[in-house]
């Protein structure tokens, strides 16, 4: 395989490596050693890359691994999640304050999720990859996978809304 083939099959989807990994970790940073090194990995297994059936799929999976193995690992004392993906330049001043400071919140309270939950919810919400998707990457049963979601939405929308109602957790 050469160099511009493997390009044209990585180069789709490595954004989505890139924000996996930033989901699960500290930093810009953090997030971009761990892409350079899924890229990396897949670059030493080029010649075999065409036997995958979802190279992206793969990918992903070898990110959630590497990231969560990162998390163990002793640097884990220094990584949090931070998350800003969404910005919508029409709105207010206010409002705009009021919409950082909830995804403030959110990123807040999606730090306390188990790992699992965190992950299904950057997979399906944030890099909208359907339930079979999804289920392939993290060997899960899809209801498994729906349940989790629930969980996590439920969670997360509970302490917003306490949040907000009272001011503070």
């Amino acid at each position: 395989m050469t160099q511009s083939e493997f390009l044209n099959i990585v180069l789709p989807f490595k954004d989505k490596v890139f924000r996996l990994a930033k989901r699960l970790l500290i930093s810009r940073e953090e997030a971009e050693d761990a892409t350079q090194e899924i890229l990396l990995k897949l670059w030493n297994r080029k010649e075999q890359i065409q036997d995958y059936k979802n190279v992206e799929a793969f990918s992903m999976t070898m990110t959630k691994n590497f990231c969560l193995d990162k998390l163990k690992s002793k640097h884990a004392q220094n990584l949090k999640i931070v998350h800003n993906n969404y910005q919508d330049n029409n709105v207010s001043l206010q409002k705009q304050v009021e919409l950082n400071d909830s995804l403030g919140w959110v990123s807040k309270i999606m730090e306390e999720l188990p790992d699992q939950q965190k992950i299904i919810i950057q997979l399906r919400d944030i890099e909208q990859y359907n339930f079979k998707e999804i289920s392939k990457m993290l060997d899960m049963n899809e209801t498994a996978i729906r349940v989790s979601l629930s969980r996590a939405r439920k969670t997360i929308r509970e302490k917003l809304t306490k949040t907000h109602s009272y001011g503070i957790r």
